[in-house]
């Protein structure tokens, strides 16, 4: 096994036009299928359209789960769901909507539909914080440039909000991620997808889906590419600050018949271990799971540009092909993941949330897994 991660950080560690195919470690075990639920089509709730699902955290003192839209304001204001989901060793039996909460910006106000004057958010990401009784969400930001109304350039962002949705601040992003009318900084539609908060409340993680433009090509189905994770920390009172650490996590090559492969959503398993999603998006989704590690992977906040530069990337090990999962049908755009409840044997809960682009063709799906007890 050393010799085969020693290889693996090797091959990652060429960046002059992204990453080569990594042969990733195989776990044994893995993840157990246990079954998913879908949402009936054009779910409605008090006025807005149940859809767009695309990050999910889990409250196991309410049990109930977070979950976010990435609707721009379009059928609804921004906001995030508080769903009921009974899962159990059968799969899940039943899921059930119990409330909706706009999200607010700094004066209280819902935000308006505008989608592309940088105004309305893009929501991606969104984690618990059960010590601090608040939740941390995030958006991809915007960025066009030229057509008929000029350029519009919105940074991305990591924001607190109270479990009403209430603004309760936001956090100091490093300079990688502002936006430029240059190609330079973060591609559109590529930035802050997923969050996660460690169990002890000490950090928070967030994960862009694909490298900036200085970071190399996006991943084809020839190379992948190398993005980044940059670490918070809470501890210190848990006020908004500026990054403590960033990390370079290798994405694989795409998966035909899709052109491009990308990081969608990640829950920690301690300080320094995550599952991570990646997401193929074709015809069928082909949609991994990981297991990253931090282990000696380089920390790359102040290296601006990762193309050229030889770094030590988090380490990862495949547990789960969905895309390859016996009975897992349909499976669609699957963009967050969460870890529920653990079951009666003590094998834990890990459970993802499809997003259906509120196209009729696509499905919102809970899907849930089981993972072997430590």
């Amino acid at each position: 096994m050393r010799s085969t991660l020693a290889r693996l950080l090797w091959l990652c560690s060429v960046l002059a036009a992204g990453c080569a195919p990594c042969q990733v470690p195989v776990a044994t075990p893995g993840l157990d299928y246990l079954g998913q639920i879908r949402l009936p089509p054009n779910t409605t709730f008090e006025g807005t359209t149940a859809g767009g699902l695309s990050g999910i955290s889990y409250d196991a003192g309410r049990d109930r789960y977070y979950v976010i839209s990435d609707d721009r304001s379009a059928h609804g204001p921004a906001r995030f769901y508080t769903v009921r989901l009974s899962v159990s060793d059968r799969g899940i039996d039943d899921a059930t909507i119990s409330a909706v909460h706009p999200l607010l910006d700094p004066s209280g106000r819902p935000y308006p539909p505008r989608p592309f004057d940088g105004a309305a958010p893009d929501p991606e990401g969104i984690a618990f914080d059960s010590g601090r009784q608040r939740l941390y969400w995030s958006s991809e930001g915007e960025r066009i440039t030229g057509g008929p109304h000029g350029r519009v350039l919105a940074d991305p962002w990591v924001r607190i909000a109270g479990l009403d949705g209430s603004y309760l601040g936001e956090f100091v992003l490093p300079p990688q991620l502002a936006m430029s009318a240059q190609r330079t900084g973060p591609r559109r539609n590529k930035t802050l997808e997923g969050l996660t908060v460690t169990a002890d409340g000490r950090s928070l993680f967030a994960a862009m889906e694909g490298p900036g433009y200085d970071d190399g090509a996006l991943p084809d189905q020839a190379h992948g590419a190398l993005t980044r994770i940059t670490a918070y920390r809470l501890d210190a009172g848990g006020n908004p600050g500026a990054p403590a650490a960033q990390y370079a996590y290798p994405l694989e090559p795409a998966t035909p018949p899709a052109d491009t492969n990308g990081l969608t959503d990640l829950v920690a398993l301690s300080d320094t271990s995550f599952l991570v999603i990646e997401r193929a998006y074709g015809t069928r989704p082909t949609v991994r799971l990981f297991r990253a590690d931090i282990g000696d992977a380089t920390d790359v906040l102040g290296v601006p540009a990762l193309t050229g530069h030889a770094v030590t990337p988090m380490t990862k090990t495949l547990l789960a092909d969905l895309s390859a999962t016996p009975g897992l049908d349909p499976l669609d755009n699957i963009e967050g993941i969460t870890l529920g409840p653990r079951l009666p044997d003590d094998r834990q809960t890990v459970v993802l949330v499809s997003d259906d682009n509120f196209a009729p063709r696509q499905v919102t799906q809970f899907v849930v897994f089981a993972m072997p007890a430590p």
